[in-house]
Order: C-alpha cells, then structure tokens, then sequence
C-alpha cells in the first residue's frame, strides 16, 4: 500500500495477517455474524424443507443406526418437523470445537494444526449446516501442551478464545494481547503503549471486549442439551444428504442430468468448429462486397465527355 506524507510516496509494507484469507474473507461483527449464521439456517431449513416435501419424508420414520437408515414416506411431513435454530446449531458445533484439543492431546499434534482445525471448523459452519454435515464427521485430529508459567496460561486462554466467535471478529495480535492480558496485565499494558503509544486505551477498550467475548462464551455448551439437539438433528437432517434416499437418487440424477447437459453443449461447440470453413472470412462486422467497373450506361457525364 502507498501513502503520501508531505507530498512524499511511501510503502507501507502490509502485516503477514492482513495478507491472509482470515483478514479479507473471515472477519465480521457480532451483528453481522449473527445475522449470517441466522440467514444460512433459514436457507437450509427452506431447502431441507423443501427437499423432505418433494420426498414425502415423515420424520416420525426415520430410524437412525450407525449401520442402517430406513426411511417410510408420508406426504407433508416437513409440517412435523422441530429443525434445529442457528443457535442450536452453533451449539453442537461448539461441543465439537472442544473435542479438537482432546484429539491433539491424544495425538499430539503441534499446536498449529489445532488452531488451524478450530479455524477451519468454524468457517465450514458459516457456509453450511449440521442439518447437512454433521460435525463429528467433518473432525479429523488435533495438542494441547502443558507448561506452568505465565505463557502456559495466556495459552490455555487463547484455546478458550477458539471456543467462542473472537477469531471471527478480532485480529490474532488482538487476541493474543487479550490472553496475555488475562495473566500479566502490567506485561500487556506496557506493550500497548509501547506499540500503540496515541491509542493505547482504545487497544485496552478491545482487550475488554474480547476478554468479555472469552468469558461468556468459552464454556462448552451442556452436554445434555447439545445431546437433545443431536437427536433432533436425526430426524431433519436434509434427505438429499442420506444415501439411499428418493430425494437423494434425484438430486444425483440432477446433478448428472445438468452434467450431461454441459458435456453436450461444449461438444456442440467443438463440432461445429471442426466444420467451420478455415478459408472462409470470419471477422465479426465485416461483409465483403466485390466491386464491378461502372459502364458507360451507368455514367452520364462519361459519356457526354466521349462525344
């Protein structure tokens, strides 16, 4: 990025963050990530709802086995559903964030690749639904270090902030102060200062925020709760997602219908290329029109000159 000072260009190199996907495509306000995680239920719920009418689905018959679905078919059965909210949804998610650093421990994962999963766990439930993935099968492993000094503690506070929405509207750096400031608040108020010495209470009035952010919602969600949710989830979760299912075999049948579609058409277009004549004038707008020497007949005064 250029600025001018004085009338002088300058560079202002941007920081490794700002060059990330986290800064340009993941970074909300509370008020717009909650009405984005409202406006993808409402859409999955409508689709789900949708593709269970189309299906005749009743979900008073679907029987769930970790080796068997059966499915029995009722006209109207979307009427009887109890879909999950986003809140709900936000819930289930977050009982799984918190099985991320058992999994690290158990494997011992760096601590990267925890955060990286938390992270990545987090987006995915942005752009789709438990109704059509369920958490426990997007996980896959994750460490949990242990020390007893200070930086111990400032990072058991930063895994408490991946229990909550702070990577969603915060700055890592942010964050990180936020943590340190939890267990060595002199440490961090110097730094803030020294860093940021013309808004220092500003930086201060964000470490608050986000300390808030860590306190209310780090505590992973009640396990019976989340347990009702799940069972829940069974019943409405979206049956073009279930193999095996009438709306699942169309849906497929759709998808490969269009993808036929496509294939036909680009190879249209190669035949039609293969019989277009390479000596024929293509150019757009161009119409060649031979031209034929005037006679006599057609130029009068050519004519009266002759004579």
């Amino acid at each position: 990025m250029t600025v001018s000072l004085n009338g002088q260009s300058s560079t202002v190199k941007k920081s490794l963050y700002e060059g990330s996907t986290q800064f340009r495509h993941w970074r909300f306000s509370s008020t717009s990530l909650a009405k984005l995680r409202a406006s993808q239920n409402e859409d999955s719920v409508s689709k789900i709802r949708h593709a269970f009418e189309d299906d005749s689905v009743s979900t008073s018959c679907f029987l769930f086995t970790p080796a068997t679905l059966t499915v029995n078919m009722k006209p109207g059965s979307s009427s009887t559903i109890q879909f999950l909210s986003a809140e709900e949804e936000y819930f289930l998610v977050k009982l799984y964030i918190s099985k991320i650093s058992q999994l690290c421990a158990h494997f011992r994962f760096p601590e990267e690749v925890e955060a990286t999963a938390v992270s990545y766990l987090k987006r995915f439930y942005l752009r789709n639904t438990v109704m059509d993935y369920h958490p426990k099968n997007t996980l896959s492993g994750f460490n949990q270090a242990t020390a007893d000094d200070e930086y111990a503690q400032a990072l058991e506070r930063v895994r408490a902030s991946r229990m909550t929405d702070a990577e969603l509207i915060f700055t890592p750096s942010q964050i990180a102060l936020a943590c340190l400031h939890s267990v060595s608040p002199d440490l961090a108020e110097q730094w803030a200062n020294i860093k940021s010495p013309n808004s220092a209470d500003a930086v201060m009035e964000t470490v608050s925020r986000i300390q808030e952010i860590i306190d209310t919602q780090s505590a992973p969600p009640d396990l019976a709760m989340v347990k009702e949710i799940d069972k829940r989830l069974k019943i409405c979760t979206n049956p073009e997602k279930v193999v095996g299912s009438k709306a699942y075999m169309a849906k497929q049948a759709e998808i490969e219908a269009e993808a036929a579609r496509k294939r036909a058409k680009k190879a249209e277009g190669l035949r039609a290329n293969m019989e277009r004549d390479p000596f024929a004038d293509d150019t757009p707008g161009v119409t060649i029109v031979p031209t034929e020497p005037q006679s006599a007949a057609l130029n009068p005064t050519r004519d009266h000159n002759m004579r």
